[in-house]
């Protein structure tokens, strides 16, 4: 699969008082790339709760690079990193671009999917697993053993 990348808009509210992005807003950003990514290929929240099937993280990192600003123009795009053959766990890799070209961060998850009625990690059904093996990778992809 070709890359997959989400723009966003800065608003007033998404700054601190330095007139920056504010910290949190980052791994909002994050979140809103990896759902829209799921819900562009068919795994909706409706999905999901049918399946009885929930995205859950164990970790989430920001490495901030550059600050963004009101007005700049920002994009997301995300990357399979890391997953178990059954991708049953998973880490996914955003890099945060301002104006096109300067990488402002770096935001790595690492989550797994749990069932959402027995509250119990499980491996995923076979529409997701069609949908993470098709999503686009990291250059250092690796399987987790």
């Amino acid at each position: 699969m070709s890359n997959y990348v989400k723009t966003v808009e800065v608003r007033w509210s998404d700054l601190d008082p330095n007139f920056h992005l504010r910290h949190s807003v980052y791994y909002d950003y994050g979140a809103y790339c990896r759902i829209a990514f799921l819900e562009a290929h068919g795994l909706s929240a409706a999905f999901m709760a049918q399946n009885h099937l929930g995205p859950i993280l164990f970790r989430e990192e920001c490495v901030f690079r550059k600050e963004i600003r009101l007005g700049d123009v920002v994009t997301i795009d995300l990357h399979l990193l890391k997953a178990k053959e059954d991708q049953s766990r998973w880490s996914i890799q955003h890099h945060i671009y301002k104006n096109a070209d300067v990488l402002a961060a770096v935001i790595t998850v690492e989550g797994a999917w749990i069932n959402t009625q027995l509250r119990k990690l499980s491996a995923p059904p076979e529409q997701v697993l069609h949908v993470f093996n098709n999503m686009p990778r990291a250059e250092q992809f690796d399987w987790i053993k």
